[in-house]
């Protein structure tokens, strides 16, 4: 049986990651019932964004939703509509058999569970709540020094408490930024159950949830508060800033990954000048190059062969490279590679 789910605002759609915009069907007033109660059964969740126990059911509806990949997924815009359909208070969820107009409303307990198995009762199919995989590194006492403390890493903590609405109402946030962040080898996103670990906690000044804490690989006092917003991108912002990444909300890199201003100045005049002072230009930035460390110095090598290959290759060689690796981006690739070609990407794009 294939089942909707239905929502009254466009916000919860970005909850619904496995489903594909081809799949969305907006729903007013004007064609509510042509869509609901026809040859499909639908289950409508009725909120407000600024309900906080719609928040907290959200990351419910995330893992419900993953269970149900090939349902569509329907958005209702329309608030007063939904006093037609019993709805006084949010979030109020209600089940439109097959043919009905005449809903059910839900009962049960705000889980994902609880919710397949009333689906399941309802629509007499049998779908299990999958298991949602976590980038978010969970901490302990046992491994909070070890991760938390290692001079290598930059991370993020979030001391929560399973009680509170606040974390709830995060922690799908923070499964995205654990995402986008997860292929950086050397940036930890993690969180710590403060309510049972109360003495780390107290140790680290823990005395509100959720509170959020940076970790960075030259200070491991725990001094350093996040108290920026609570966006997707408020956080990508602030770690891009803090640790020197690059990535979107997505997890893409961005146009500027790779890229060293140093060598971006060389680059412009190495590309302004004539054959004869290419190569004196290109001495000074395998010069540049060797003063660099880290990250950098891996970037930087990436440069001089792009100068030595320009010089071999003449003026179109990186323009010509640069549609190559597009290609290849647009192939079924792993995160690994396609961060290799869109670094590459980048810094080609300063040589045309």
């Amino acid at each position: 049986m294939s089942i909707w789910w239905a929502l009254q605002t466009l916000a919860l759609l970005l909850v619904f990651t496995a489903v594909s915009a081809d799949d969305v069907v907006v729903l007013t007033e004007a064609n509510f019932e042509q869509e609901i109660g026809k040859d499909r059964s639908a289950l409508v969740e009725f909120y407000a964004p600024w309900c906080g126990h719609c928040k907290k059911l959200a990351p419910e509806y995330e893992k419900l939703g993953a269970s149900f990949k090939k349902a569509k997924l329907t958005v209702m815009n329309t608030r007063a509509f939904a006093s037609k359909y019993g709805v006084s208070g949010y979030p109020t969820i209600q089940w439109f058999p097959k043919g009905s107009l005449e809903p059910k409303k839900y009962e049960g307990a705000r889980s994902a569970e609880a919710l397949a198995e009333f689906v399941n009762n309802e629509g007499g199919t049998n779908v299990k709540i999958a298991a949602v995989p976590s980038n978010v590194v969970v901490l302990t006492s046992d491994s909070f020094d070890e991760v938390v403390l290692n001079e290598k890493k930059d991370v993020l903590v979030e001391f929560y408490a399973p009680w509170c609405g606040h974390c709830k109402s995060l922690a799908p946030i923070y499964e995205k930024v654990a995402t986008a962040f997860k292929s950086e080898g050397d940036v930890v996103i993690a969180n710590l159950d403060a309510d049972k670990y109360k003495d780390l906690a107290e140790k680290y000044g823990v005395s509100g949830y959720p509170t959020l804490k940076f970790f960075p690989k030259g200070n491991k006092a725990g001094e350093d508060y996040y108290d920026g917003g609570r966006d997707l991108e408020d956080f990508v912002t602030f770690i891009n800033e803090k640790c020197g990444t690059s990535r979107d909300g997505k997890g893409q890199l961005t146009s500027k990954a790779g890229t060293v201003a140093s060598l971006d100045s060389l680059v412009k005049e190495f590309i302004s000048a004539s054959d004869d002072e290419k190569k004196a230009v290109f001495a000074r930035i395998e010069e540049e190059v060797e003063k660099l460390e880290g990250s950098a110095a891996r970037y930087g090598k990436i440069y001089v062969k792009a100068a030595k290959s320009s010089l071999q290759k003449g003026a179109d060689y990186a323009k010509n490279e640069i549609q190559r690796l597009e290609r290849m981006l647009e192939k079924s690739i792993n995160q690994a590679k396609a961060d290799e070609f869109i670094l590459k990407k980048n810094i080609l794009s300063t040589f045309a």
